[in-house]
């Protein structure tokens, strides 16, 4: 019987983090986000605006775009989950955090967690073969700075193909 605490209303839930087992005990109301940030102190994944709106909140979750805002945690027991740390292999960047720096894809910096793994599940996608549909799939996160034509050049890098098409 739950006496008033809500620590009674817990549930234990393990993820793969960044190729790492974790065990998290979480509130039933507990977004992915939340457990992340709060949590595993993953605080690379940005809460922005916390409706599912800006992406800044992106992550991969059994290799596909999420907005971590939108999933409750409980809902994501035993995913494997990648969130923008994950992404390099030790020193090495992921060829898409290159492709950033190379274009100067970011300004404040605030999106680009969020950019940078919608792109990875973009590219695994395998459906924008163009400028106008890597736009098109990446509608869903909102840069303020306006740095989208660097955004899409540093996609177009990461998926091979010849810059300034």
């Amino acid at each position: 019987m739950n006496d008033g605490n809500y620590n009674d209303a817990c549930s234990r839930i393990t993820l793969r983090v960044n190729g790492a087992a974790k065990q998290l005990d979480v509130s039933p109301w507990t977004t992915l986000l939340d457990a992340l940030r709060e949590q595993l102190h993953l605080t690379g994944t940005k809460k922005g605006c916390d409706h599912g709106q800006c992406g800044a909140c992106t992550v991969l979750v059994d290799g596909r775009r999420i907005n971590s805002c939108l999933s409750l945690a409980i809902m994501r027991d035993g995913a494997e989950v990648t969130t923008i740390e994950g992404l390099a292999e030790g020193q090495a960047l992921h060829p898409l955090q290159q492709a950033f720096i190379d274009h100067d894809a970011f300004q404040c910096g605030y999106c680009t967690p969020g950019q940078i793994c919608s792109a990875v599940g973009l590219i695994r996608e395998g459906r924008a073969r163009t400028p106008d549909e890597i736009r098109e799939l990446m509608s869903g996160n909102i840069c303020r700075c306006g740095a989208y034509p660097q955004i899409v050049a540093a996609i177009e890098q990461a998926m091979g193909h010849e810059e300034g098409r």
